[in-house]
């Protein structure tokens, strides 16, 4: 399923340009919104959320359960969003649902090794949403160190790209062109 998350998206729009009162079913709408929010499309995620019938928002508590984490992602309030994402959903979305956790978590756990030098457990296991125990065991299978309550993550080296590959030459030439364009 979350291999063909696109084609599934695509499938799901279509269907709803398609029908004939620019209505599908409240599932549909859920899995929508699940994988916009999977993507990182939190605006089209508001878009789809301001279309959607008054009456289906109020019968469907998946959709509401959702939207929540969406609102939470939008604020940036991580500790809400995993507190969100932490219900059981519907065979529709639940892969979706854990699969985002997974992929937050996995990008909080990158901002997080790119950031700190220091931290505490108890901040870090905030931060990506687990108990002090579970973030343990997750940082020790990143490879960073732990030192009493404090954990010290290590930073992924990424590659380095050569100026060649940074710019190329007819990018430059396009940039030369903007400011050409610019300055007369």
């Amino acid at each position: 399923m979350i291999k063909n998350l696109e084609k599934t998206l695509s499938d799901l729009e279509k269907m709803e340009l398609e029908t004939s009162e620019g209505v599908i079913p409240a599932q549909m709408y859920s899995q929508m919104l699940a994988i916009y929010l999977y993507q990182n499309e939190l605006c089209n995620a508001k878009y789809l959320w301001k279309r959607i019938p008054m009456i289906v928002k109020e019968n469907s508590t998946d959709l509401k359960n959702i939207w929540t984490v969406a609102q939470k992602m939008w604020l940036r309030d991580w500790p809400a969003v995993y507190a969100a994402l932490d219900c059981s959903w519907n065979k529709i979305v639940e892969e979706i649902m854990l699969a985002l956790k997974e992929r937050i978590r996995d990008r909080a756990l990158t901002l997080i090794g790119d950031a700190y030098s220091f931290l505490d457990i108890n901040t870090l296991a905030s931060m990506i949403g687990a108990t002090p125990d579970d973030s343990r065991q997750i940082a020790t299978s990143k490879g960073w160190t732990i030192t009493g309550n404090m954990v010290k993550p290590s930073k992924v080296c990424k590659p380095q790209t050569s100026a060649h590959e940074a710019i190329t030459e007819d990018q430059l030439y396009k940039l030369t062109q903007f400011v050409s364009f610019l300055e007369n």
